[in-house]
C-alpha cells in the first residue's frame, strides 16, 4: 500500500476532527458493531461500470462512485436538467443557473466551479459516446434524461485514468428497448411559462430493442429576459447480430433557436431586486441559439470470457451568441473579436478497447487496454454586435479562423482479485493538440495563428480490504490533468491573440473509504480526500469583454463526502449526502495571500430526501438542500454569496387500466419562497458575479402510456 497523505486540518465546520482520525474512529466503529447484518440482502445498490470498464458492484471497487437510477416514470420531476437528479451524490455540487444560453455549472470536488459556461473540469459521457469535447468543455444540456435508466458520478483518484480533465466522470446510460412494445405521452406545466411535452415509444420487437423519444420544452423564466425554448430528440437501436455480439446504434438532437441570455448581476442589484437584469444584456439583446445533432454506434463481441469493444461517433454543433460587449470598446481596439460569436463544429471519434479476465492460481485477473481518439473542428467567425448606432444585431466581420482540437489516449487498466483484497491499477497517456489556422489578418490584427501541445500521463492505483461481507474498506491514489479549454486559451491580456503560453494544471490525489451495509437496509459510503494541485487555471482579469486566465500556484482541497441510505419502515425511505471541504490556494500568487479560498466552492454542501409510500401506486418525499457561502472571486474581496437552505416537496401517483398507465405528478420547490444566489460566475466583469435562483416554484403534469 502507498503512505498514507499527510492531511491538514478539516474545515471549521468540524473543527475538533481531522479526515483520516474521523475516517478511522468509524471504520472501528462499524467493523466492531453488532448492528451489521451478517449477509444483507443488498438491494440499496446498483451495478455500475464506470472506473472498471466491466459490470461490477459500487460496493467492491476501490474508489468513490455513486449510481442514480432513474424510473421510467419519470417520478423525480421534470427531467429537463441533471441537476434534478445528482442532488444525492455527495462531491458534486450541480448549479441551475436559471440561464439555459450557458448551461448548469456542475463541479467535483471543486474542479470546474470556475466554469462561467458549460461543464469544464469534468468529463461527460452518454452511452460510451464523450459530451466532452477534446479541449474538456462539455453540455449537460445534450443528456436526454427521459430515456436514461442510470446515471454514474466517479470522484477521486480513479477519473483521471479517463484523461484530459476527468476531476470527476459523470456517465448517463438509456434505457435499452425492452419488453413488449408501449407507446407514451406527457405534458407537464408550472409557473413563469413552463412547459414540457414529450412522446416516445420502446420496446423489443423481432430481437431489435427500440427507444425513441422527442421533447419540446419552454420558459419564460422567472428572472426578466429569461426565456428559453428547447427540443430534443433521440433514438436508440438494439441488436444481437450473434448470440455472441451486441451492436447499438444511437442518434440525438438538441435545438435552441433563441435562448434570452440575462448574464449575472452585481450586489447591489441583487439586493434591490433579484429578477432584475443589467442595462447592457437589454441593450444588446444577448443571446444565443445552438443546433446539435449526432449519431454513434457501439459494438461488443465476446471471445470466450474476453471482449471486444468498439464505438464510433460524429456530429455537428451550431452556436450563435450575442454578448454586450461595448459597441466604443470594439471600435476604439481594431484587435477586438467583436460581439458576436459563430461557429460550426464538426466532430467524430474513436474507441477501442480489449477486456481479458483470467483465473490464475487462487486469484482473477482482469486486464482493460484500450485507445481512445477524439477530434474537434471550429469554422469559428467574429463580428461586430452592432451595425451602426443599431445594438444586438450581426455586424462587421472581425474574427475567422478555424481552430482544430485532438486527442490521442492509450490506456491500461488491470485489477487482481484474490482473497479479501483487490488491487487496481489504471494508467493512461493523454496527447491534447490544439491549432489555430487564423484567416482574418488586417491591418494591425496580425496574424494570430499557432498551436500548442499537452501531454501527461496519469496513472491511478488502489487497493480494497474485505474487512467482512459487509464492510469494505480502500485508499486509492493518482495524478491528474488539466488543459486549459479552447475558451481560457483564446484570449490573452491587451488582446495579443491567442494565450499559448498558458500551461495545463496537474495534480495529485488521494482518498481514504469505507463502503458499509448496517443492519439489513441501510448502506453507508465515507470518503475522505485531498487534492494538491498546481498551475491551477484561474482568471487573470476582464476587459473589453473579454475573460483571460493564467496560472496560479498551488492549491489544496481537502474533505469528507458522506452517502447514506436507509429504509426506516416498510412504506418510510430515507437518503442523504455531506460533502466538507476545504478548498484553498496553499500558495500566494500576484495579490492573491495564500489561505484564500477558492472561487465557487461552497465548505459545506448538503441534502436529505425522506419518501412515504403510504400505498402502491402513491408516494411523497420531502427534500432539503443545503449550500454554505461562495466566495466569488481569487482576492475574497467582494461579497460572498450567502448560504441558504431550500426545502422542496413532491408527490407522485399511478394507476393501472388494462394496458394503459397513467401518471400524476405535482411538485413545488423552493417550498418556503427563499430568496437565494444558484450559482455564481467567477471573477466576472463589473461584479456581475450572483446569478439568483427562482423563488417558490409550482408545476405538475400528467403522462400515459400503452403497452401493446
Amino acid at each position: 500500500m502507498f503512505r498514507q497523505p499527510h492531511l491538514h486540518p478539516i474545515p471549521q465546520a468540524v473543527p475538533h476532527l481531522q479526515p483520516s482520525r474521523l475516517c478511522i474512529a468509524l471504520l472501528c466503529a462499524l467493523a466492531t458493531g453488532n448492528t451489521l447484518a451478517a449477509d444483507p440482502e443488498r438491494t440499496l445498490e446498483t451495478m455500475v461500470i464506470t472506473g472498471s470498464r466491466v459490470e461490477v458492484s459500487p460496493f467492491d471497487v476501490p474508489y468513490s462512485i455513486e449510481g442514480v437510477q432513474l424510473q421510467e416514470n419519470g417520478s423525480e420531476g421534470l427531467r429537463v436538467n441533471v441537476s434534478e437528479v445528482l442532488n444525492s451524490v455527495p462531491g458534486v455540487v450541480v448549479q441551475n443557473r436559471q440561464n439555459y444560453a450557458q448551461d448548469l455549472q456542475i463541479s467535483v470536488r471543486g474542479f470546474g466551479a470556475r466554469a462561467a459556461f458549460g461543464v469544464r473540469g469534468v468529463k461527460l459521457i452518454a452511452d460510451g459516446i464523450p459530451a466532452t469535447n477534446p479541449d474538456g468543455q462539455g453540455q449537460a444540456a445534450t443528456f436526454n434524461l427521459d430515456t436514461a435508466e442510470r446515471i454514474e458520478v466517479l470522484r477521486g483518484p480513479f477519473a483521471t485514468i479517463y484523461g484530459n480533465h476527468a476531476g470527476g466522470v459523470i456517465q448517463l446510460f438509456s434505457r435499452d428497448g425492452k419488453g413488449a412494445p408501449r407507446i407514451r405521452g406527457g405534458v407537464y406545466a408550472g409557473e413563469n411559462g413552463t412547459l414540457k411535452i414529450g412522446i416516445g415509444a420502446e420496446g423489443e420487437s423481432n430481437g431489435v430493442g427500440f427507444v425513441l423519444d422527442a421533447s419540446h420544452f419552454e420558459t419564460d423564466g422567472e428572472r426578466r429576459y429569461s426565456s428559453a425554448k428547447r427540443d430534443q430528440a433521440f433514438a436508440k437501436i438494439t441488436l444481437a447480430p450473434d448470440e455472441d455480439s451486441k451492436l447499438t446504434l444511437l442518434a440525438s438532437g438538441l435545438r435552441q433557436p433563441y435562448t434570452d441570455d440575462p448574464q449575472g448581476i452585481d450586489w447591489a442589484m441583487y439586493q434591490r431586486d433579484e429578477n432584475d437584469v443589467a442595462a447592457a444584456p437589454l441593450q444588446y439583446q444577448t443571446r444565443k441559439s445552438i443546433d446539435h445533432i449526432q449519431g454513434g454506434a457501439v459494438y461488443e463481441r465476446r471471445f470466450g470470457s474476453d471482449r471486444l469493444q468498439v464505438q464510433a461517433y460524429a456530429g455537428q454543433r451550431s452556436v450563435t451568441q450575442y454578448q454586450s460587449i461595448a459597441r466604443n470598446t470594439q471600435i476604439s481596439n481594431p484587435r477586438h473579436a467583436g460581439g458576436v460569436i459563430s461557429f460550426d463544429r464538426d466532430f467524430h471519434g474513436l474507441g477501442a478497447r480489449w477486456i481479458a479476465q483470467r483465473e490464475i492460481g487462487s486469484g482473477k485477473l482482469t486486464v482493460t487496454a484500450g485507445l481512445d481518439y477524439d477530434r474537434a473542428e471550429d469554422d469559428r467567425q467574429g463580428y461586430e454586435n452592432f451595425i451602426g448606432t443599431t445594438l444586438g444585431v450581426k455586424g462587421a466581420l472581425r474574427r475567422d479562423e478555424t481552430n482544430t482540437i485532438t486527442s490521442t489516449d492509450p490506456y491500461v487498466q488491470a485489477t487482481w482479485q484474490q482473497g479479501d483484497w483487490d488491487w487496481s491499477l489504471g494508467v493512461r497517456h493523454s496527447n491534447v493538440n490544439f491549432d489555430v489556422d487564423d484567416r482574418y489578418i488586417v491591418g494591425v490584427n496580425g496574424d494570430d495563428s499557432g498551436s500548442v501541445r499537452y501531454r501527461k500521463t496519469t496513472p491511478a492505483l488502489g487497493v480494497l480490504w474485505r474487512v467482512t461481507p459487509v464492510l469494505n474498506l480502500y485508499a486509492s491514489a493518482g495524478t491528474g490533468f488539466e488543459t486549459p479549454t479552447l475558451g481560457e486559451l483564446a484570449y490573452s491580456a491587451n488582446d495579443q491573440g491567442f494565450n499559448f503560453g498558458l500551461k495545463p494544471s496537474t495534480s495529485r490525489q488521494f482518498e481514504l473509504g469505507m463502503k458499509a451495509y448496517v443492519g439489513e437496509s441501510t448502506r453507508v459510503n465515507l470518503a475522505v480526500f485531498q487534492i494538491n494541485s498546481k498551475d491551477e487555471i484561474v482568471v487573470d482579469g476582464s476587459s473589453g469583454g473579454r475573460t483571460y486566465y493564467k496560472n496560479a500556484g498551488k492549491t489544496l482541497r481537502q474533505g469528507i463526502e458522506l452517502a447514506a441510505e436507509t429504509e426506516l419502515t416498510r412504506n418510510v425511505s430515507a437518503r442523504g449526502a455531506l460533502t466538507v471541504m476545504r478548498a484553498v490556494y496553499d500558495e500566494a500568487f500576484g495579490s492573491v495571500p495564500e489561505g484564500n479560498r477558492i472561487p465557487g466552492v461552497p465548505r459545506v454542501s448538503a441534502w436529505g430526501e425522506v419518501m412515504w409510500k403510504p400505498m402502491t401506486g402513491l408516494s411523497t418525499a420531502l427534500e432539503v438542500v443545503h449550500r454554505s457561502r461562495v466566495e466569488v472571486n481569487d482576492l475574497n474581496n467582494a461579497e460572498a454569496a450567502p448560504a441558504y437552505t431550500l426545502a422542496n416537496w413532491r408527490i407522485g401517483a399511478e394507476q393501472q387500466s388494462g394496458p394503459w398507465t397513467f401518471n400524476q405528478l405535482l411538485r413545488v420547490d423552493n417550498l418556503f419562497d427563499r430568496k437565494h444566489i444558484s450559482s455564481v460566475i467567477v471573477g466576472a466583469g463589473f461584479d456581475r458575479y450572483y446569478e439568483p435562483g427562482p423563488g417558490r416554484s409550482v408545476y405538475g403534469g400528467v403522462r400515459a402510456s400503452y403497452r401493446f
